[in-house]
């Protein structure tokens, strides 16, 4: 009697088994009899699907590409404004002589080259008038330079106070001198009436 239960009993278990085994290979077999490929997707960080290019968040501007006409290019240079010109005195200087003061204050130079060319110069160097004297009127101040005698003058000679006059200083030959209106030696007085006007 327990022979033929032990017997049924190992003949269920088997049944039961090979159902369980059936079971699992119809599952994992497609209708064909191939095995099924697998469904699971697995999902980016953002939730799109491997391979799929992710559009740029919203308000990122886009480089420009390369050639396109509406790319802005470099601003233009700015020059600096003209300088004012300034005095070109003649190459070789025989006498340069520099007046300021009068009623006005004003100060104005006058420089004489080798060759009768001159020019006139105003309170900031700047050239204001240009010419030449004659030959005559090169030779007559060249005389009144010799007779001057600048190694004998005084550096300075100002023996007082002239209202509204005018300070002169002479360079000529090595020689510095300075003097004023109403202590001007005559020799001096000599070139400054043979020099052009300082003012026009």
């Amino acid at each position: 009697m327990r022979t033929g239960r032990a017997g049924r009993a190992t003949a269920a278990t088997g049944a039961v088994l090979g159902a369980v085994l059936a079971a699992l290979l119809l599952g994992g077999c497609g209708a064909d009899g191939e095995p099924a490929a697998p469904r699971t997707k697995t999902a980016t960080a953002d939730g799109s699907s491997p391979g799929t290019p992710s559009a740029p968040p919203a308000g990122t501007p886009s480089a420009p590409a390369p050639g396109d006409p509406t790319t802005p290019g470099p601003g233009p240079t700015a020059t600096a404004p003209p300088s004012s010109p300034r005095a070109t005195s003649p190459s070789t200087t025989l006498v340069r002589v520099t007046r300021s003061g009068g009623f006005a204050g004003r100060t104005g130079t006058l420089v004489i080259g080798e060759d009768g060319s001159w020019a006139r110069l105003d309170g900031r160097a700047d050239e204001v008038g240009r010419g030449k004297l004659t030959a005559p009127q090169l030779g007559t101040l060249r005389a009144a330079l010799r007779e001057a005698d600048f190694a004998r003058l005084p550096r300075t000679s100002k023996s007082g106070t002239v209202f509204d006059g005018f300070t002169y200083a002479f360079a000529y030959g090595g020689f510095e001198v300075a003097t004023g209106d109403g202590s001007v030696p005559m020799a001096l007085t000599r070139v400054l009436d043979a020099l052009p006007p300082f003012e026009d």
